[in-house]
């Protein structure tokens, strides 16, 4: 077996880490322009105020998607740039620009795939309470809502929300990101339960505001366990595992069925309805039917995975990684494995197309002596892991799609500019683009799977 005839081989970005134009056109305040305007929130004091600057350069950077063969671009909407508070009057200046991007997609036959959020809240929702307010609900719908009505005359795929775990998890819990604040458990249940209400409620405006028929999916992510040993005994361990919730601490929210199951089987997964049961908010049987409106497909950021092997007492354990397991510029381990079982596993348990709308790795890059980026670690990486990629549909899973994470170097969020996930080479002092080799290699990957 092979990739689907209709496999969508893309690229992926976020707005806030490649659009800069911070400040102009009418854009309103997000929570990530307070945060990393303040010294110490992210590396050597970095923010995206320029960025790669694709708010002016979004149709060069097109024409390049276009010349290596991208399928498909999935982008997010800056929610400020459209409703400067959050809510009210619309800016019809960065209309415009989203407005003009699309287009620029289509007339290149490139497939706009468009996330609604990816963790730059307004800023003047943020002062209102942000996700812990219970009206974020009809905010978010009704930004929805404006998304639908505006661009669903040219575009077919919406996604709502962005890995929910990181910026609930990282900017509430453990604060490390925007808005910076590390609250308690109780606040940080209310407000996961209000950004699947947001979700639910989202669909709905979604499809009543389309002017043709859309497709709706939700990017949470995850990191897959894999089996040390493919014997049915490891395999379930690892299956286990992955559907698992988490004591609590910190990384609580790093989970798949919390943020998973309500979205599309309609529940909270029973172990962690025990496990956090003095910190839940009321739920209630609506406010699950709102939770679980149907979706169209589901999307998996994946990066790096864990092995599982069966442990004495015959349950599944993490299995030590040898000294010296290789790793990516970021630190993040390289488990290929990861790509084949994860979605494997996430077919099997929601029965929903699976799309990896994130997966690419963070590299020591720079423009070599020839004028070239020179990037084999990548290539090998892609390969790698899009070979097991392969192998999960070999298996029987329903793979509908991958992007590339990312298409361009960017603002990588707390890390600034020291991560360079693209396969496009940023210089920031002159915001030339170089193409890496990686991204020739996904040209030559593209027309072979076509």
């Amino acid at each position: 077996m092979c990739f689907k005839k209709d496999f969508v081989w893309g690229v992926a970005t976020a707005s806030y880490q490649i659009e800069g134009a911070w400040n102009e056109d009418g854009r309103g305040l997000s929570v990530w322009d307070a945060f990393a305007h303040t010294n110490g929130n992210v590396y050597e004091n970095h923010n995206g105020d320029i960025a790669c600057d694709h708010y002016h350069k979004f149709k060069d950077d097109v024409k390049l998607m276009k010349e290596l063969g991208i399928k498909a671009y999935r982008f997010s909407i800056s929610w400020s740039r459209i409703f400067p508070d959050g809510t009210g009057k619309i800016n019809e200046k960065g209309v415009k620009f989203y407005s003009e991007l699309i287009d620029e997609l289509v007339k290149n036959s490139i497939e706009p795939y468009i996330t609604l959020f990816h963790w730059d809240l307004p800023y003047e929702l943020h002062k209102k309470g942000g996700w812990l307010n219970d009206e974020m609900v009809k905010w978010f719908a009704d930004y929805a809502g404006k998304i639908s009505e505006l661009y669903s005359n040219r575009v077919k795929n919406f996604i709502t929300f962005n890995e929910p775990q990181c910026f609930i998890g990282l900017g509430y819990l453990s604060g490390i990101h925007a808005p910076g604040l590390k609250t308690t458990y109780k606040d940080v249940f209310k407000m996961c339960h209000n950004v699947l209400k947001a979700h639910g409620a989202a669909v709905i405006a979604l499809r009543a505001n389309a002017k043709n028929k859309i497709r709706i999916g939700y990017s949470p992510s995850s990191v897959p366990t894999y089996p040390k040993e493919e014997t049915n005994k490891n395999i379930e361990a690892a299956r286990k595992f992955y559907f698992s919730c988490p004591p609590l601490n910190e990384d609580v929210f790093f989970n798949v069925t919390w943020w998973s199951d309500p979205v599309v089987l309609g529940k909270y997964p029973e172990d962690g309805l025990e496990l956090y049961k003095e910190y839940l908010p009321e739920i209630t049987e609506e406010d699950m039917k709102l939770i679980s409106q149907p979706i169209d497909f589901y999307g998996q950021n994946i990066y790096h995975g864990c092995e599982i092997k069966v442990g004495k007492n015959g349950e599944g354990e993490y299995s030590d990684r040898y000294q010296g397991f290789p790793k990516t510029a970021i630190q993040w381990p390289v488990t290929p494995k990861c790509l084949r079982w994860g979605p494997r596993f996430l077919y099997e348990r929601y029965k929903l197309p699976v799309f990896v709308t994130e997966n690419g790795m963070s590299a020591h890059d720079w423009v070599s002596l020839d004028g070239k980026v020179h990037d084999p670690n990548r290539i090998d990486f892609l390969n790698r892991y899009l070979d097991e990629l392969e192998k999960a549909t070999d298996d029987g899973a329903d793979v509908g799609g991958y992007f590339v994470w990312s298409f361009m170097d960017n603002f990588e969020w707390a890390n600034g500019y020291s991560d360079r996930f693209g396969i496009i080479f940023v210089d920031y002092q002159t915001q030339k683009r170089i193409p890496k080799d990686s991204a020739y290699w996904y040209k030559e990957w593209i027309e072979k799977h076509q």
